[in-house]
């Protein structure tokens, strides 16, 4: 029997994920056009919905759902049940936090898997040992499939086998939203700018798609910018009852009515191609979540990434597997920095606005106070005017001659040579010569660039390399010279000799 490398090898589709780093995977396919009513077959998966992503262990929701309350008056609509309706406590589903039950089809897929990468017995001889080989590399690539026996079909290899070299665990941040606040994520397929220019009409087609009662209200918390043109939409339904008062209805059972397969239809024929639920966390589940490793990922890894956590309180390690989970991630880190960049500029112009608005404050506050002073004496010389007028022929009271007294005497004080007013003399005198002396050192103060400091250095030692070079050149010819001198000093007597 022949063995085929070319059709035996395969390709292992690599899912995305999901916007919270990995807890899900969704398989979209862009609408021709934007239009709330256009259908658009998109296949999609809730965050924590069921997915096909393997590797990191989620099967189904958090739970086995919560109490809707369909009934009372609201027929096929939403019917969130009202404010006395219980909600139904969620409970952690049976593939989500909770170890997989090994099962005897995955026992047979461990061993094929090692049969395949170790002892394959599909040609019987030497060649077995490097299909052995080809199989490893496949498994480390994380794509293709391991043939190892003429009874027993191929091995598929993905990037979630134990044997995958690109993985890594990165961190994600942690929600921090309560059940109560209502908040629902819906991911479009769509680009930012056009959601915002019909915004109002996205609401009116979810309104209707909640079965168009009057009591719900949908209200959009914010919009974003994601990667690919796609915008993540942020929203709460606001219930109100006949007594007047109104609640936020809770996100798990808003969720919960988007997964409906009626439902979700519906807002694939809007664009939407992926929601969940914005809520934090128990801590249980938090600690289910740490104690088990994901699926493929090695336990020593996952604990190491647990100790290398920098805000435990804050952040936890998600599996990054392949490259496409690796590019995806450096795409969402390159838009939230594009992100915090505009925001930060945005941060900028407001404080030049406040710096000029303080500016003119300031100039504003010190013409006032100037203006106060004015005003201050111009009313102390009214007062002392209509004093003098009320004053006029009455005798000096025994109080105001007192307080003259008490005048004349401080000016004495004030102008005594030894006493106060000698003292501020001095002062003075000093200060002025200290203002004199500054100026004339900070007249001959002067800096230098720490640059154009170098750039001189480099300059003078360049100039006094060429000197040197000069010099040596000139001392050189000197000598030259020097031997020719003696040359021709000798050579004059023994012409003298010959022609003698």
């Amino acid at each position: 029997m022949a063995f085929n490398f070319g059709a035996a090898a395969g390709t292992g589709a690599a899912n995305p994920t999901g916007a919270f780093g990995g807890f899900g995977t969704t398989t979209t396919t862009a609408a021709p056009a934007f239009s709330f009513s256009a259908p658009t077959n998109t296949g999609t998966g809730g965050l924590f919905g069921a997915t096909q992503n393997k590797g990191f262990g989620f099967g189904t929701s958090f739970g086995t759902g919560t109490g809707t309350g369909l009934g009372t008056g609201l027929g096929t609509g939403l019917g969130f049940g009202g404010f006395g309706t219980q909600q139904q406590q969620t409970t952690l589903g049976s593939g989500l936090f909770s170890q997989p039950t090994q099962t005897p089809a995955q026992s047979n897929q461990l061993i094929n898997t090692a049969s395949a990468l170790s002892a394959p017995t599909l040609l019987g001889d030497e060649r077995d040992a490097i299909l052995a080989k080809w199989n490893q590399l496949q498994a480390f690539w994380g794509t293709g499939k391991g043939y190892f026996n003429n009874n027993i079909a191929p091995v598929e290899f993905t990037q979630e086998n134990p044997f995958c070299r690109f993985k890594a665990v990165g961190y994600s941040l942690m929600p921090n939203n309560k059940d109560e606040d209502g908040l629902v994520v819906l991911v479009f397929n769509r680009k930012e700018t056009d959601i915002r220019s019909q915004q109002q009409q996205l609401v009116e087609s979810l309104h209707k798609i909640l079965g168009g009662n009057q009591t719900l209200t949908v209200n959009i918390e914010g919009v974003k910018t994601m990667p690919d043109d796609q915008t993540e939409v942020i929203i709460y339904v606001v219930e109100r009852s006949p007594n007047g008062t109104s609640r936020r209805v809770p996100a798990t059972t808003l969720y919960a009515h988007f997964e409906q397969a009626n439902i979700k239809s519906s807002l694939q024929q809007l664009g939407v191609s992926l929601s969940m639920a914005r809520t934090e966390l128990s801590p249980a589940q938090v600690k289910q979540l740490l104690q088990n490793p994901p699926a493929g990922v090695d336990p020593i890894i996952w604990e190491q990434a647990k100790v290398d956590n920098p805000d435990p309180d804050k952040l936890i390690p998600v599996p990054m597997v392949g490259f496409k989970e690796l590019l995806r991630r450096l795409k969402v880190q390159d838009q939230m920095t594009k992100q915090h960049q505009t925001r930060l500029d945005i941060i900028s112009e407001d404080i030049s606005e406040l710096q000029k608005n303080q500016t003119t404050t300031m100039a504003k506050i010190a013409q006032y106070k100037r203006k106060l002073m004015a005003l201050s004496h111009r009313t102390l010389q009214v007062l002392i005017k209509q004093e003098i007028q009320r004053k006029s022929g009455y005798a000096i009271q025994a109080d105001e001659e007192q307080l003259r007294v008490q005048l004349d005497t401080i000016q004495c004080e004030l102008n005594a040579p030894t006493q106060f007013k000698g003292r501020l003399n001095e002062l003075m005198s000093q200060i002025r010569m200290q203002n004199h002396f500054g100026a004339v050192r900070a007249e001959e103060r002067y800096y230098i660039d720490a640059d154009l400091l170098r750039e001189i250095k480099q300059h003078l030692k360049q100039q006094q390399e060429g000197l040197s070079h000069l010099i040596s050149i000139i001392k050189d010819d000197l000598e030259d010279i020097k031997l020719i001198e003696h040359g021709l000093n000798e050579s004059i007597p023994i012409r003298g000799g010959v022609f003698s």
